[in-house]
């Protein structure tokens, strides 16, 4: 098993900085949703922003490194975990900050291919390791971090049973589906599917398998894809999936898809921040560092 875990934070946050009309929400909720990356926003029972639940989860499954990957202007994250951009130390978890640039010519990141890849640059140690990857909007459960940590399958994903997910169907859009074969390895991933993609995608029981950004990588095996990896066409960006993928082309059966049937809590847009929060205080009505 492996102690290091990527949490991807320096995208653009574009949805969520979006002008909605939303009556659940405080002046200073709306501003930091405005003003902060998303994992910052304070919707905790106490204030403290959503990426406290979710390195609560890392150490719960045994996570000891973590590394957050932040923008440019990410130094509010230093505010909450550290002012060092190294090995601070955060109730027991050592924390370290990769920074991702907005290459030349461009307004915002190039995708989460690309964070990783600057980060894994910047610490080129993870490239002889195994690793974790995983959002920042996103609270993971302990037993899926823990699931990513104790598989031996070179590169795998957390599959989520789409039936668990308590989103409204359209939202499926917004997330990857995988598709699998007999034994759970990956076949092929699609990010941002149309519903007229879902039905091909449906395994063997019928049920639909969605990638949330939650991934093991052998760093070594994985190194060449992330550094080659190319520019979506449409998106305009450089994505996991297509490392993935590019990956699984000449390493096929590296890729474990582990099958999980529970709720992922997505903070992805203002008109989520309520629901988290009230998840936030029925599932966590203390933040207890000491369990």
């Amino acid at each position: 098993m492996h102690d290091n875990l990527i949490i991807l934070a320096g995208g653009a946050s574009s949805r969520m900085k979006k002008q909605v009309t939303v009556d659940n929400l405080s002046d200073e909720e709306i501003a930091q949703a405005n003003e902060r990356s998303k994992g910052l926003i304070g919707v905790g029972p106490n204030g403290r922003p959503l990426l406290d639940y979710l390195l609560l989860n890392a150490k719960k499954a045994g996570y000891k490194n973590i590394y957050i990957v932040i923008g440019e202007r990410g130094d509010l994250f230093k505010e909450f975990y550290g002012s060092e951009n190294k090995y601070n130390d955060f109730h027991g978890l050592t924390i370290s900050f990769a920074i991702q640039y907005i290459p030349e010519g461009r307004a915002k990141p190039l995708g989460t291919a690309d964070a990783l890849f600057q980060a894994v640059e910047q610490y080129p140690e993870l490239n002889s390791l195994d690793y974790s990857v995983c959002n920042s909007d996103n609270l993971y459960s302990v037993d899926a971090l823990y699931a990513l940590r104790e598989t031996d399958s070179p590169n795998a994903f957390i599959s989520y049973n789409r039936d668990a997910m308590e989103f409204p169907s359209e939202r499926i859009s917004r997330f990857a589906i995988a598709k699998l074969d007999h034994d759970n390895q990956l076949f092929d991933i699609l990010e941002k599917p149309t519903a007229a993609n879902l039905e091909s995608y449906k395994d063997s029981e019928g049920k639909l398998r969605v990638s949330m950004n939650a991934f093991k990588f052998k760093g070594d095996l994985i190194y060449p894809y992330l550094k080659n990896c190319p520019v979506h066409p449409e998106r305009d960006e450089k994505e996991l999936p297509t490392v993935l993928l590019n990956a699984l082309k000449e390493h096929p059966n590296t890729t474990f898809g582990i099958p999980f049937s529970e709720h992922v809590p997505d903070l992805t847009a203002k008109e989520d921040i309520a629901e988290v929060k009230a998840y936030l205080k029925k599932q966590y009505p203390v933040l207890n560092w000491n369990d």
